[in-house]
């Protein structure tokens, strides 16, 4: 990545842009916003070029959606049990931010952004390598005192390069996870983060947690909650953790909904679950995760589940 990484400064800077065209997209330039709006461009140099960034990305929206010829010719199925689990599904597709969609906001943010299709090893600027699971993204922020690196979205295997003066630290939302000396996995989900150890041990500790710091050592997996959020210590395989690295996914009754989110980094479309309680159901298995459609035929046959494809989107029903 070298001197193309965004230092915090700059990163701000993508947020504040990809937010006012967000807001013009939806609401037009109209009196205190667009006085507003030119303070701001007034404020930053480079605010134009890269609010001109942000608006282009959000113009190629519609134009990747309407490429689509399944969606622009979708008539939903006229079995009354399907249609409204379609219709809704579609509905949460397309109603969001086209910017969103088209992972703006993320783009502007990130150092580097994996593909669904691929698991990039990256060099860092010290030599650290880090494999990035699919359609994760990272952050660098480097100085002459602290090596830190953000994780925005994903999971990532991080082998770190010694360096005494200046600590490597990954931070997952309010997770912050300091190398010693080590290798290690960091995975942050939708209600939880993991962070799994391979070789000697890191330093745990939670933004505003109750307890201090708490050290994970070799095969060792912490399991922060986002709700309370508390950690929750176990022993593991590495091996098996980190499948992922080779294409698979091993799980041990774990419920429907991990696995989905694991699927999905790998689909270019949206995976969708219809209802709480489908979500809740028990997987056991190993999971050829890279292979979408190999993955839909395991879960089909292991709990009888239901496939319903609409371009983009595929809604997992009972």
């Amino acid at each position: 990545m070298g001197d193309s990484r965004a230092t915090r400064s700059q990163r701000k800077l993508y947020d504040e842009a990809s937010g006012w065209a967000l807001k013009h997209r939806e609401g037009g330039r109209a009196g205190t916003d667009d006085a507003d709006f030119m303070r701001w461009l007034e404020a930053n140099p480079d605010g134009r070029r890269v609010y001109e960034i942000a608006e282009r990305l959000m113009v190629e929206a519609p134009m990747a959606i309407g490429s689509d010829q399944a969606l622009r010719e979708f008539r939903t199925d006229s079995r009354p049990r399907i249609k409204p689990i379609v219709a809704v599904a579609l509905a949460l597709f397309l109603s969001g931010s086209l910017f969103v969609g088209l992972d703006g906001p993320m783009r502007l943010r990130a150092d580097a952004i994996a593909g669904t299709e691929i698991s990039p090893t990256l060099t860092l600027a010290d030599g650290t390598t880090v494999q990035l699971n699919a359609s994760s993204a990272i952050a660098e922020d480097y100085n002459d005192s602290r090596r830190t690196v953000r994780l925005l979205r994903g999971q990532a295997f991080f082998d770190v390069a010694p360096d005494a003066a200046r600590p490597f630290t990954v931070e997952a939302g309010q997770v912050r996870v300091t190398a010693l000396g080590t290798a290690f996995d960091v995975r942050r989900g939708e209600t939880e983060t993991d962070v799994t150890v391979t070789h000697n041990a890191v330093r745990v500790e939670i933004e505003d947690g109750a307890a201090g710091p708490i050290r994970i050592g070799q095969n060792e997996q912490a399991v922060i909650d986002h709700e309370t959020p508390k950690v929750h210590r176990r022993a593991t395989d590495g091996d098996l953790a980190l499948a992922w690295r080779r294409g698979r996914l091993v799980v041990d009754d774990a419920p429907l909904a991990y696995v989905i989110e694991e699927m999905d980094r790998h689909f270019s479309g949206r995976i969708l679950i219809a209802g709480g309680v489908l979500a809740q159901r028990r997987v056991s298995g190993t999971i050829a995760i890279a292979d979408t459609d190999a993955s839909l035929e395991f879960l089909k046959q292991s709990l009888g589940l239901g496939v319903t494809r609409l371009g983009p989107l595929i809604v997992i029903h009972g």
